[in-house]
């Protein structure tokens, strides 16, 4: 028998998918990081006007927040598009330079890459506190799942290192590039690395020993303790005595 909380090994590999799934929000939360910036870059190419692609990335990340309202799903993917958005807008329209609608993401791309490598080497990789919560292992891998641990581990490199070579592509062209350039290829860029750190995340976490579900251990914890105290309770009733007698006799 497994112990409680802890999946079949033919099942971890279904978790692993389910949960990453979950994390980074599927084909749909992908959808929802790009199209406010291909609506950007697309309106800017065609007029350049900024005020006018700004504004219309601005709207449609707010009504794909809506739909999801709408829809009594998750909001979070399409609240991050917002918030995203929002402040390259800002920034875009103080400094009044179209390019940098894309700085503040690209500010974020880095500071995100170099919290991978940090955690990491700190012992508390990212990635492990992201989806830890998601496995509802919580922070369970890092001193009774060895293994898991060093997947996170290797796992939050892939992603520090990938968003890495993705700022030394972009922050050149950011200087090198005009808009149009730098809009189409950071759009270009924004799935194909995001795949592949979601890939390998999945090829670390599937090969590393099964998520402890300490939900799980607690409510088998809990049902064992409120079993003993209906035994406790059943034997007192027997023998006559109030339940802790025995405790008060022995005192």
């Amino acid at each position: 028998m497994t112990e409680p909380g802890v999946p079949r090994p033919d099942d971890a590999r279904a978790v692993t998918e389910a949960a990453l799934f979950e994390a980074f929000g599927g084909v749909r939360g992908m959808v929802e990081t790009v199209v406010p910036g291909l609506l950007f870059v697309t309106i800017f190419t065609i007029n350049k006007d900024l005020h006018l692609a700004a504004i219309a990335a601005l709207v449609v990340s707010l009504v794909l927040v809506v739909v999801r309202l709408a829809m009594k799903d998750t909001v979070k993917h399409a609240f991050s598009g917002v918030f995203g958005v929002a402040f390259g807008v800002v920034f875009a329209m103080f400094t009044g330079n179209a390019k940098d609608f894309y700085l503040p993401g690209m500010i974020y791309t880095l500071g995100l890459a170099v919290a991978y490598m940090v955690t990491t080497l700190a012992g508390v990789p990212l990635i492990g506190l992201i989806l830890g919560p998601v496995f509802k292992e919580n922070l369970s891998w890092r001193t009774r799942n060895p293994g898991r641990k060093k997947a996170y581990a290797k796992a939050s490199w892939a992603w520090g290192l990938i968003l890495l070579a993705k700022c030394a592509i972009l922050f050149p062209l950011y200087w090198w590039a005009d808009t149009t350039q730098l809009g189409w290829i950071l759009i270009a860029l924004k799935i194909p690395p995001f795949l592949l750190a979601v890939w390998l995340t999945w090829v670390f976490l599937a090969k590393a020993p099964a998520p402890i579900d300490v939900f799980a251990e607690m409510e088998a914890e809990e049902k064992a303790e409120k079993a003993a105290k209906e035994r406790a309770a059943a034997l007192a009733a027997e023998s006559g005595e109030p339940t802790g007698g025995r405790h008060r006799r022995g005192a």
